[in-house]
Protein backbone atom coordinates (compact mmCIF):
# COMPACT_ATOMS: atom_id res chain seq x y z
CA UNK A 1 0.00 0.00 0.00
CA UNK A 2 2.87 2.34 0.82
CA UNK A 3 4.08 1.91 -2.63
CA UNK A 4 0.36 3.11 -4.27
CA UNK A 5 0.49 5.68 -2.03
CA UNK A 6 4.26 6.87 -3.54
CA UNK A 7 2.64 6.43 -6.93
CA UNK A 8 0.45 8.72 -5.96
CA UNK A 9 1.94 11.52 -4.92
CA UNK A 10 2.94 13.98 -8.07
CA UNK A 11 -0.50 12.22 -9.48
CA UNK A 12 -2.93 13.21 -7.26
CA UNK A 13 -2.11 14.79 -4.14
CA UNK A 14 -5.45 14.43 -2.53
CA UNK A 15 -5.75 10.68 -3.25
CA UNK A 16 -2.68 10.56 -1.15
CA UNK A 17 -3.80 12.31 1.66
CA UNK A 18 -6.87 11.08 2.19
CA UNK A 19 -5.60 7.03 1.93
CA UNK A 20 -2.42 7.70 3.73
CA UNK A 21 -5.26 8.08 6.97
CA UNK A 22 -6.14 4.30 6.35
CA UNK A 23 -2.32 3.17 6.14
CA UNK A 24 -1.64 5.46 9.18
CA UNK A 25 -4.42 3.65 10.87
CA UNK A 26 -3.72 -0.08 10.15
CA UNK A 27 -0.28 0.20 12.18
CA UNK A 28 -1.87 1.74 14.94
CA UNK A 29 -4.38 -1.53 14.97
CA UNK A 30 -1.51 -3.98 14.58
CA UNK A 31 0.47 -2.24 17.76
CA UNK A 32 -2.92 -2.73 19.50
CA UNK A 33 -3.31 -6.31 18.75
CA UNK A 34 0.88 -6.52 19.89
CA UNK A 35 -0.25 -4.85 23.08
CA UNK A 36 -3.26 -7.00 23.78
CA UNK A 37 -5.32 -3.73 23.57
CA UNK A 38 -9.18 -3.82 22.85
CA UNK A 39 -9.48 -2.57 19.81
CA UNK A 40 -13.10 -2.63 17.79
CA UNK A 41 -13.86 -2.07 14.17
CA UNK A 42 -15.96 1.13 15.12
CA UNK A 43 -13.17 3.19 16.77
CA UNK A 44 -11.87 5.82 14.76
CA UNK A 45 -8.48 7.07 13.95
CA UNK A 46 -8.38 9.80 16.40
CA UNK A 47 -10.03 7.34 19.03
CA UNK A 48 -7.06 4.86 18.73
CA UNK A 49 -4.60 7.68 18.81
CA UNK A 50 -5.56 9.13 21.98
CA UNK A 51 -5.71 5.43 23.63
CA UNK A 52 -2.37 4.49 22.50
CA UNK A 53 -1.36 8.05 23.64
CA UNK A 54 -2.86 7.53 27.26
CA UNK A 55 -1.68 4.21 27.87
CA UNK A 56 1.85 5.67 27.10
CA UNK A 57 2.82 3.95 23.80
CA UNK A 58 3.45 6.88 21.73
CA UNK A 59 5.74 9.89 21.63
CA UNK A 60 4.91 13.33 21.08
CA UNK A 61 6.48 13.06 17.96
CA UNK A 62 4.40 9.90 16.92
CA UNK A 63 1.58 11.77 18.10
CA UNK A 64 1.96 14.89 15.88
CA UNK A 65 2.57 12.89 13.12
CA UNK A 66 -0.28 10.78 13.44
CA UNK A 67 -2.64 13.86 13.93
CA UNK A 68 -0.76 15.57 10.74
CA UNK A 69 -1.90 12.63 8.52
CA UNK A 70 -5.56 12.33 10.15
CA UNK A 71 -6.36 16.15 9.33
CA UNK A 72 -4.52 16.61 6.13
CA UNK A 73 -6.36 13.24 4.94
CA UNK A 74 -10.19 14.68 6.70
CA UNK A 75 -9.42 17.97 4.62
CA UNK A 76 -8.67 16.23 1.33
CA UNK A 77 -11.87 14.30 1.98
CA UNK A 78 -13.97 17.10 1.92
CA UNK A 79 -12.21 20.16 1.13
CA UNK A 80 -12.77 20.45 -2.90
CA UNK A 81 -9.53 22.95 -2.99
CA UNK A 82 -6.18 22.23 -5.09
CA UNK A 83 -3.98 20.22 -2.77
CA UNK A 84 -0.39 20.48 -3.64
CA UNK A 85 2.68 18.18 -3.77
CA UNK A 86 3.79 19.71 -0.93
CA UNK A 87 1.06 18.33 1.59
CA UNK A 88 1.55 15.34 0.07
CA UNK A 89 4.82 15.07 0.61
CA UNK A 90 4.33 16.02 3.86
CA UNK A 91 1.83 13.74 4.49
CA UNK A 92 4.56 11.10 3.18
CA UNK A 93 7.05 12.20 5.87
CA UNK A 94 5.07 11.93 8.43
CA UNK A 95 4.13 8.01 7.48
CA UNK A 96 8.10 7.18 7.17
CA UNK A 97 8.55 8.60 10.90
CA UNK A 98 5.96 6.44 11.85
CA UNK A 99 6.74 3.64 9.77
CA UNK A 100 10.48 3.80 11.61
CA UNK A 101 8.47 4.08 15.11
CA UNK A 102 6.51 1.24 14.28
CA UNK A 103 9.60 -1.02 12.95
CA UNK A 104 12.07 0.14 15.99
CA UNK A 105 9.42 -0.94 18.95
CA UNK A 106 7.98 -4.08 17.08
CA UNK A 107 10.13 -4.97 14.21
CA UNK A 108 13.58 -7.59 14.05
CA UNK A 109 16.00 -5.80 15.87
CA UNK A 110 18.47 -5.90 13.68
CA UNK A 111 16.80 -4.53 10.48
CA UNK A 112 18.03 -0.90 9.95
CA UNK A 113 16.14 2.16 9.06
CA UNK A 114 17.16 4.36 6.12
CA UNK A 115 17.13 7.73 5.88
CA UNK A 116 14.41 9.62 4.64
CA UNK A 117 14.22 10.91 0.90
CA UNK A 118 11.65 12.45 -1.03
CA UNK A 119 10.09 10.61 -3.74
CA UNK A 120 11.46 11.61 -7.69
CA UNK A 121 8.28 12.35 -9.89
CA UNK A 122 7.82 9.36 -12.11
CA UNK A 123 6.89 10.22 -15.36
CA UNK A 124 6.33 6.76 -16.77
CA UNK A 125 4.38 5.88 -14.39
CA UNK A 126 0.84 5.73 -16.05
CA UNK A 127 -1.23 5.54 -13.74
CA UNK A 128 -4.84 7.21 -13.72
CA UNK A 129 -6.13 8.80 -10.61
CA UNK A 130 -9.26 6.51 -10.65
CA UNK A 131 -7.01 3.60 -10.97
CA UNK A 132 -5.04 4.61 -8.17
CA UNK A 133 -7.86 5.09 -6.28
CA UNK A 134 -9.14 1.51 -7.18
CA UNK A 135 -5.57 0.02 -6.31
CA UNK A 136 -5.86 1.80 -3.07
CA UNK A 137 -9.26 0.56 -2.04
CA UNK A 138 -8.38 -2.77 -2.94
CA UNK A 139 -5.27 -2.86 -0.60
CA UNK A 140 -7.61 -0.67 2.73
CA UNK A 141 -10.16 -3.86 2.32
CA UNK A 142 -7.41 -6.68 2.09
CA UNK A 143 -5.09 -4.99 5.02
CA UNK A 144 -8.63 -4.68 6.96
CA UNK A 145 -9.26 -8.24 6.16
CA UNK A 146 -5.88 -9.38 7.39
CA UNK A 147 -5.79 -7.30 10.39
CA UNK A 148 -9.71 -8.92 11.72
CA UNK A 149 -8.76 -12.39 10.39
CA UNK A 150 -5.77 -12.53 12.53
CA UNK A 151 -7.84 -11.69 15.58
CA UNK A 152 -9.67 -14.44 14.72
CA UNK A 153 -7.10 -17.80 14.56
CA UNK A 154 -3.61 -18.79 13.37
CA UNK A 155 -4.77 -20.84 10.58
CA UNK A 156 -6.92 -17.28 9.48
CA UNK A 157 -3.47 -14.91 10.32
CA UNK A 158 -1.57 -17.39 7.80
CA UNK A 159 -4.36 -17.31 5.01
CA UNK A 160 -4.53 -13.53 5.71
CA UNK A 161 -0.93 -12.91 5.34
CA UNK A 162 -0.23 -14.87 1.87
CA UNK A 163 -3.17 -12.88 0.16
CA UNK A 164 -1.96 -9.49 1.36
CA UNK A 165 1.86 -9.68 0.09
CA UNK A 166 0.70 -11.68 -3.18
CA UNK A 167 -2.63 -9.50 -4.58
CA UNK A 168 -0.35 -6.04 -5.24
CA UNK A 169 1.92 -8.32 -7.30
CA UNK A 170 -1.03 -8.99 -9.53
CA UNK A 171 -0.79 -5.47 -11.33
CA UNK A 172 1.99 -3.38 -11.45
CA UNK A 173 1.88 -2.22 -14.40
CA UNK A 174 -0.76 0.82 -15.37
CA UNK A 175 -3.99 -0.53 -16.47
CA UNK A 176 -4.22 -3.77 -15.08
CA UNK A 177 -6.00 -3.09 -11.87
CA UNK A 178 -9.55 -5.25 -11.96
CA UNK A 179 -11.78 -2.05 -12.19
CA UNK A 180 -15.00 -4.68 -11.92
CA UNK A 181 -16.41 -8.16 -11.99
CA UNK A 182 -18.59 -9.27 -14.39
CA UNK A 183 -20.27 -13.05 -14.12
CA UNK A 184 -22.46 -15.33 -15.57
CA UNK A 185 -24.25 -18.34 -13.97
CA UNK A 186 -21.29 -18.57 -10.74
CA UNK A 187 -18.33 -17.55 -13.26
CA UNK A 188 -16.66 -14.84 -12.67
CA UNK A 189 -14.68 -12.05 -14.88
CA UNK A 190 -12.60 -9.30 -13.93
CA UNK A 191 -11.80 -6.00 -16.54
CA UNK A 192 -8.70 -4.50 -16.26
CA UNK A 193 -8.66 -0.79 -15.59
CA UNK A 194 -7.77 -0.39 -19.05
CA UNK A 195 -10.44 -1.76 -20.72
CA UNK A 196 -13.28 -0.08 -18.57
CA UNK A 197 -14.78 1.95 -21.56
CA UNK A 198 -13.62 -0.09 -24.60
CA UNK A 199 -15.59 -0.59 -27.61
CA UNK A 200 -16.84 -4.08 -27.90
CA UNK A 201 -16.16 -4.38 -31.75
CA UNK A 202 -18.09 -6.84 -32.77
CA UNK A 203 -16.08 -8.49 -35.67
CA UNK A 204 -13.69 -8.95 -32.36
CA UNK A 205 -16.78 -11.98 -31.19
CA UNK A 206 -17.09 -14.79 -34.08
CA UNK A 207 -19.95 -16.41 -32.20
CA UNK A 208 -21.22 -13.28 -30.57
CA UNK A 209 -20.55 -10.74 -33.73
CA UNK A 210 -25.02 -10.37 -34.44
CA UNK A 211 -25.91 -10.26 -31.12
CA UNK A 212 -23.42 -7.25 -30.34
CA UNK A 213 -25.02 -6.04 -33.30
CA UNK A 214 -28.21 -6.36 -32.20
CA UNK A 215 -27.49 -5.11 -28.77
CA UNK A 216 -25.98 -1.94 -30.04
CA UNK A 217 -29.09 -1.14 -31.84
CA UNK A 218 -30.77 -0.90 -28.23
CA UNK A 219 -27.89 0.85 -26.91
CA UNK A 220 -26.27 -1.68 -24.95
CA UNK A 221 -22.98 -3.72 -24.63
CA UNK A 222 -21.71 -0.96 -26.90
CA UNK A 223 -19.13 -0.15 -24.51
CA UNK A 224 -17.55 -2.62 -22.10
CA UNK A 225 -18.97 -0.28 -19.01
CA UNK A 226 -22.59 -0.70 -20.72
CA UNK A 227 -22.36 -4.40 -19.91
CA UNK A 228 -23.90 -5.40 -16.75
CA UNK A 229 -22.68 -6.84 -13.93
CA UNK A 230 -24.34 -9.85 -14.47
CA UNK A 231 -25.24 -10.96 -17.99
CA UNK A 232 -27.66 -13.41 -16.94
CA UNK A 233 -31.05 -12.32 -19.17
CA UNK A 234 -28.96 -10.10 -21.54
CA UNK A 235 -30.57 -11.92 -24.33
CA UNK A 236 -34.02 -10.24 -23.17
CA UNK A 237 -33.11 -6.61 -24.67
CA UNK A 238 -33.37 -7.99 -27.89
CA UNK A 239 -36.06 -10.68 -29.90
CA UNK A 240 -34.93 -14.01 -31.16
CA UNK A 241 -31.72 -14.69 -28.69
CA UNK A 242 -31.96 -16.63 -25.45
CA UNK A 243 -29.29 -17.54 -22.92
CA UNK A 244 -27.06 -19.55 -25.07
CA UNK A 245 -25.95 -16.13 -26.20
CA UNK A 246 -25.64 -14.75 -22.91
CA UNK A 247 -23.06 -18.05 -22.14
CA UNK A 248 -21.27 -17.66 -25.65
CA UNK A 249 -21.17 -13.74 -25.24
CA UNK A 250 -19.48 -14.53 -21.70
CA UNK A 251 -16.67 -17.13 -22.69
CA UNK A 252 -15.76 -14.86 -25.53
CA UNK A 253 -15.38 -12.02 -23.22
CA UNK A 254 -12.55 -14.15 -21.22
CA UNK A 255 -10.86 -14.86 -24.48
CA UNK A 256 -11.06 -11.20 -25.50
CA UNK A 257 -9.60 -9.68 -22.50
CA UNK A 258 -6.78 -12.50 -22.30
CA UNK A 259 -5.97 -11.07 -25.65
CA UNK A 260 -6.40 -7.49 -25.17
CA UNK A 261 -4.36 -7.99 -21.64
CA UNK A 262 -1.15 -9.64 -23.74
CA UNK A 263 -1.44 -6.74 -26.46
CA UNK A 264 -1.07 -4.22 -23.82
CA UNK A 265 1.83 -5.87 -21.96
CA UNK A 266 3.48 -6.08 -25.83
CA UNK A 267 2.69 -2.28 -26.54
CA UNK A 268 4.14 -1.35 -23.36
CA UNK A 269 7.52 -3.35 -23.45
CA UNK A 270 7.71 -2.03 -26.77
CA UNK A 271 6.82 1.62 -26.58
CA UNK A 272 6.75 4.08 -29.88
CA UNK A 273 6.05 0.84 -32.05
CA UNK A 274 3.61 0.28 -34.55
CA UNK A 275 1.15 -2.47 -34.31
CA UNK A 276 -0.83 -4.33 -36.36
CA UNK A 277 -3.38 -7.15 -34.75
CA UNK A 278 -5.21 -10.00 -35.78
CA UNK A 279 -6.73 -12.38 -33.11
CA UNK A 280 -4.48 -13.05 -30.51
CA UNK A 281 -1.09 -12.66 -32.71
CA UNK A 282 0.52 -9.34 -34.43
CA UNK A 283 2.55 -7.53 -36.67
CA UNK A 284 5.01 -4.57 -35.85
CA UNK A 285 5.24 -2.37 -38.65
CA UNK A 286 8.60 -1.08 -39.65
CA UNK A 287 9.12 1.91 -41.66
CA UNK A 288 9.85 -0.63 -44.82
CA UNK A 289 6.28 -2.63 -44.37
CA UNK A 290 4.75 0.89 -43.51
CA UNK A 291 5.18 1.97 -47.29
CA UNK A 292 4.50 -1.30 -49.03
CA UNK A 293 0.84 -0.18 -51.71
CA UNK A 294 -2.22 -1.87 -50.53
CA UNK A 295 -2.36 -3.29 -54.46
CA UNK A 296 -2.80 -6.96 -55.55
CA UNK A 297 0.49 -6.45 -57.13
CA UNK A 298 2.08 -6.89 -53.37
CA UNK A 299 -0.66 -8.70 -51.66
CA UNK A 300 -2.89 -11.78 -53.39
CA UNK A 301 -6.49 -11.90 -52.14
CA UNK A 302 -9.36 -9.82 -52.66
CA UNK A 303 -9.53 -7.08 -55.32
CA UNK A 304 -12.66 -5.70 -53.83
CA UNK A 305 -11.12 -5.17 -50.37
CA UNK A 306 -8.32 -2.91 -51.87
CA UNK A 307 -10.55 -0.75 -53.88
CA UNK A 308 -12.42 0.15 -50.99
CA UNK A 309 -9.69 0.64 -48.77
CA UNK A 310 -8.19 2.85 -52.05
CA UNK A 311 -11.47 4.71 -51.77
CA UNK A 312 -10.85 5.24 -47.88
CA UNK A 313 -7.51 6.91 -48.79
CA UNK A 314 -6.30 3.70 -46.77
CA UNK A 315 -3.32 3.15 -49.63
CA UNK A 316 -0.15 2.03 -47.71
CA UNK A 317 0.03 -0.31 -45.08
CA UNK A 318 0.84 2.32 -42.50
CA UNK A 319 -2.73 3.43 -43.25
CA UNK A 320 -4.26 0.35 -41.77
CA UNK A 321 -6.22 0.22 -38.72
CA UNK A 322 -4.55 -1.46 -35.91
CA UNK A 323 -6.95 -3.98 -35.56
CA UNK A 324 -7.42 -5.48 -38.33
CA UNK A 325 -10.37 -7.78 -37.77
CA UNK A 326 -12.30 -4.45 -38.50
CA UNK A 327 -11.86 -4.63 -42.24
CA UNK A 328 -14.14 -7.65 -42.40
CA UNK A 329 -16.74 -4.76 -42.38
CA UNK A 330 -16.42 -4.16 -45.92
CA UNK A 331 -18.74 -5.64 -48.61
CA UNK A 332 -17.77 -9.02 -50.12
CA UNK A 333 -15.17 -9.41 -47.33
CA UNK A 334 -14.78 -12.16 -45.24
CA UNK A 335 -12.85 -12.97 -41.91
CA UNK A 336 -11.03 -15.40 -44.18
CA UNK A 337 -9.64 -12.51 -46.59
CA UNK A 338 -8.71 -10.49 -43.68
CA UNK A 339 -6.46 -13.46 -42.34
CA UNK A 340 -4.74 -14.08 -45.44
CA UNK A 341 -3.88 -10.44 -45.89
CA UNK A 342 -1.99 -10.87 -41.89
CA UNK A 343 -0.67 -13.97 -43.10
CA UNK A 344 0.72 -11.83 -45.87
CA UNK A 345 2.06 -8.84 -44.05
CA UNK A 346 3.71 -11.80 -41.52
CA UNK A 347 5.62 -12.61 -44.62
CA UNK A 348 6.87 -9.54 -45.66
CA UNK A 349 7.64 -8.80 -41.67
CA UNK A 350 9.76 -11.99 -41.98
CA UNK A 351 11.00 -10.81 -45.39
Amino acid sequence: MARELENSIYSSPRTMLTHARTFAEAILQQAMRVEEINDTPLMTLKERIDLLSDKGYLTKEIIDALHFIRMSGNKAAHDTRKFRYSEALLSWEALYTIVQWYVEVYGPIELNIPEYQDPVPNSGNGFEIAELEARLKNMEKLIKASLNQQQEGTAKEEAATVTVEEAPQEAELPGFTSIRTITYKGKFLEVPYFLRDAFLLPQRFEKSERFLVKLGAEQQARIMSELPRDLEDLHKHVKRYNEKNDENLFEELIIYIKEETERRKTMLNRPGELFLFYKEDYVIVTEELSKVPLTTDEFTGSPSLFRQLNQDQIETVGQLPRELVILAKYENVGVGTVEKLFEQLKERQGD
